[in-house]
């Protein structure tokens, strides 16, 4: 799906971010998570707002699906757990080590290849086990392992360099780019470096929003529903058993969904209302209660999102409070340490 025209980048400024969450013990506040949510209706306009939805800002790995949409218009022909992994944030599971290892064996290279940052299994559980093994960091059970491998199996398919495939000038990256412009439908405000190594394209959390809704309400059979298609039947191979952006996903029928570091959380439904949210101190205690309750005001049934009001807090051993969304961003439920 293509727009007409794209806005000017967001502005550069520091965020005036809102209170979003209380950390509520023995009924007193005793902390206070800001950050900004943003909350589209069907018709893509802004139903909700807090915080500052249009200052530039680094998705980071929630803008992973619209890398893979990048990639699949640009020939990359995996579908299914393939084209999930492509975009995922995995655990490191060996689902994830030998969908990644497939990926390099299509397109014809070496692990040797990827260029992302060596580093152990995301997924605690399975770096504990790899400690205990006595194995140490690999680019291959670095979480976005996938995405590299999609990268090269694409630079492949288009006769590109493997050579410098992260670099931002590079054909893929500037492909990417151009993708990222057009589903967000504004311009890319900076261009810095993310955590794996690829290049990381600030906008703002209104556009991130924005395209993650164009990419759960596209036609069939485009690059977009492809991604979304694959994403949704397969959310554990986008992240890992256990973790709770796959849980959201299998939880709300149609959700797409996509978390990010630094408490980044995106959220989209095949009619196109979608969510966003970022924490401010990048607190991911906060990201999933908060993203609940904004799916709630974007009108999901609250029973659908019991599970996702948070872990409790615990005073000796006992659950004592809970991580509470503003009263402002409940309208229909509020959790139960209120």
């Amino acid at each position: 799906m293509s727009i007409s025209s794209v806005a000017d980048a967001p502005l550069i400024r520091e965020p005036l971010h809102a209170p979003v969450a209380h950390l509520i013990r023995g009924g007193v506040v005793e902390g206070i998570h800001y950050g900004s949510v943003v909350v589209l209706g069907a018709d893509g306009r802004v139903g909700f707002q807090l915080g500052d939805i249009e200052a530039a800002f680094y998705p980071r790995s929630a803008l992973k699906p619209v890398q893979a949409v990048a990639m699949v218009r640009a020939g990359l022909p995996l579908d299914g757990e393939l084209l999930s992994l492509a975009a995922a944030s995995h655990s490191g599971e060996e689902r994830h080590l030998a969908g990644t290892r497939r990926i390099l064996e299509l397109a014809g290279v070496s692990e040797d290849a990827l260029r992302n940052v060596p580093d152990m299994p995301f997924g605690p559980a399975v770096r504990d086990e790899w400690v205990r093994a006595g194995r140490g960091p690999s680019r291959l059970a670095q979480n976005c392992s996938g995405k590299h491998a999609a990268m090269l199996y694409t630079c492949v398919l288009n006769g590109w360099p493997l050579e410098g495939y992260l670099d931002p000038s590079h054909p893929l990256q500037q492909a990417i780019a151009e993708i990222v412009e057009d589903l967000t439908g504004q311009r890319i405000a900076r261009v810095t470096v993310d955590g794996c190594g690829a290049p990381l394209f600030s906008v703002s959390l209104n556009g991130l929003a924005r395209a993650l809704s164009r990419i759960a309400a596209a036609v069939p059979g485009t690059p977009e529903a492809r991604v979304a298609d694959a994403m949704r039947a397969h959310p554990e191979m986008a992240s890992g058993a256990g973790r709770d952006v796959a849980a959201l996903m299998r939880a709300v029928p149609g959700l797409l969904a996509k978390d990010g570091f630094e408490g980044v959380q995106v959220a989209a439904l095949p009619d196109g209302r979608a969510v966003a949210v970022k924490i401010a101190d990048g607190a991911n205690r906060a990201r999933i209660p908060v993203a609940a309750a904004a799916l709630a005001w974007a009108g999901i049934s609250p029973e659908l999102l019991t599970e996702f009001q948070g872990e409790a807090l615990l005073g000796g051993g006992e659950p004592v409070g809970c991580v509470r969304p503003v009263r402002s961003l409940e309208p229909v439920v509020v959790s139960a340490c209120a």
